[in-house]
C-alpha cells in the first residue's frame, strides 16, 4: 500500500510530466512482492516503488519508456525460476498512466476515503481505472469479455497515528510512522482531540501525566478504534482502568496496555519500533509471529484480488 502513498506523492511534485506505470498482475508461486504492488517511471527513467527484490525494475523501467513513446501497453512475464533462482512466475503490466487516474485516487484518499483499482491487462480496453468504495466484479457471461483478466486492488486511506503527549519516544514514533507512510499527529490534551478520526485512526497516549493521560482515555476509548495503546508499567494501567471503569467507560478489544510487542525494548527507538510494530500487526490483521514458525505461505491469498 505505501507503493501508492509514495506514488501519489511524486505525481504530486510533478503533475505536468507523463508517467509509466508498472504493476504486479500475476503471480504463480513465490514472488517477493504480490499482486498489486506498482512502480511509477518518469520519462527520465526515475522509477518509485518496486516490484521485486531489485532483480527485475532496471529491465522493466527500460520497457516503459518504450511505452511511453509508442503510448502502447505491455505486459511482461518473467520466470523467475530460471533467472533468478526464485520459486515463481510473475506477469508485470505497464502502461501509461493517465491524470485521471492518480487525481481520482489522490481525492479520495486526501478526505479519507477507500477506492478500488481495476487494471485489466488482457483482452480489449487495457489499463488502469479507479472506482469508488468496493469494486463488486460483474457476474460471469457466457461471451469472450468475462475471461478477460483483472486485477482488482482496495487503495485504503494510510493508518493516522494521533500521539498524545511528548516525550523522548516521539521522535522515533514519528520517523518509523513516516518510513512507512503513515500520518501523524500529535495532541497535547484530551479537548483538542482533532475531528475525522475513522477506521484507519490509531492512538498513542503516553504524556506520563497521570490526569493528562485519564484524560486522554476517557475520550478516546468510546470511539472504539481499532487501536489505543498506553505507554506505562502495569499497576499504572491497572489504577486508570479501575477510574475509567468507575465512570462507565467501557474497556474494548482495541485497547493496549502496556502498549507494544515483546521485543526486549529498552530505548525510546526500541520502545517505538515495538509499539509501532504491534500498530501494523493490528491493522493488518496478522498474528506477530516468527516467519519461521509459520507451516503456510509468507504472503496471505489475495481474496478476489485476481479476477477471470
Amino acid at each position: 500500500m505505501k507503493d501508492i502513498y509514495d506514488i501519489l506523492r511524486e505525481w504530486k511534485k510533478r503533475r505536468e510530466e507523463q508517467f509509466a506505470l508498472a504493476t504486479l498482475v500475476r503471480a504463480e508461486g513465490s514472488s517477493y512482492r504480490r499482486p498489486g504492488a506498482r512502480m511509477l517511471i518518469s520519462e527520465n527513467g526515475k522509477t518509485v516503488g518496486s516490484l521485486s527484490a531489485g532483480c527485475l525494475e532496471e529491465e522493466i523501467a527500460l520497457q516503459a519508456r518504450d511505452v511511453l513513446r509508442t503510448g502502447q501497453p505491455v505486459l511482461m512475464s518473467f520466470d523467475t525460476r530460471k533467472r533468478f533462482g526464485c520459486a515463481g512466475k510473475i506477469d508485470i503490466f505497464i502502461e501509461c498512466a493517465t491524470q485521471n487516474f492518480f487525481s481520482g485516487i489522490a481525492r479520495r484518499l486526501d478526505a479519507r476515503r477507500s477506492c478500488s483499482v481495476i487494471t485489466r491487462f488482457s483482452g480489449d480496453e487495457t489499463g488502469s481505472r479507479v472506482v469508488e468504495g468496493d469494486y463488486e466484479h460483474p457476474p460471469s457471461r457466457s461471451d469472450d469479455t468475462a475471461s478477460e483478466p483483472e486485477l482488482v486492488q482496495k487503495i485504503r486511506p494510510p493508518i493516522r497515528l494521533m500521539l498524545f503527549g511528548g516525550g523522548p519516544d516521539s521522535a522515533p514514533l514519528h520517523s518509523l510512522a513516516d518510513l512507512l507512510g503513515w500520518e501523524t499527529v500529535t495532541v497535547e490534551l484530551a479537548h483538542e482531540l482533532p475531528s475525522g478520526w475513522d477506521e484507519w485512526t490509531a492512538a498513542i497516549v503516553k504524556s506520563h501525566n497521570y490526569g493528562r493521560d485519564f484524560a486522554a482515555l476517557q475520550t478516546l476509548l468510546p470511539l472504539d478504534l481499532r487501536y489505543v495503546g498506553l505507554i506505562g508499567p502495569r499497576r499504572r494501567r491497572n489504577q486508570l482502568l479501575s477510574d475509567l471503569l468507575e465512570l462507565g467507560v467501557t474497556i474494548n478489544a482495541g485497547f493496549f496496555a502496556p502498549a507494544g510487542l515483546d521485543l526486549g525494548a529498552e530505548t525510546p527507538e526500541e520502545i517505538a519500533l515495538a509499539i509501532v510494530s504491534e500498530v501494523q500487526r493490528v491493522f493488518a490483521g496478522a498474528s506477530g509471529e516468527s516467519l519461521r514458525e509459520r507451516k503456510v505461505s509468507i504472503h496471505r491469498p489475495i481474496k478476489g484480488a485476481l479476477l477471470a
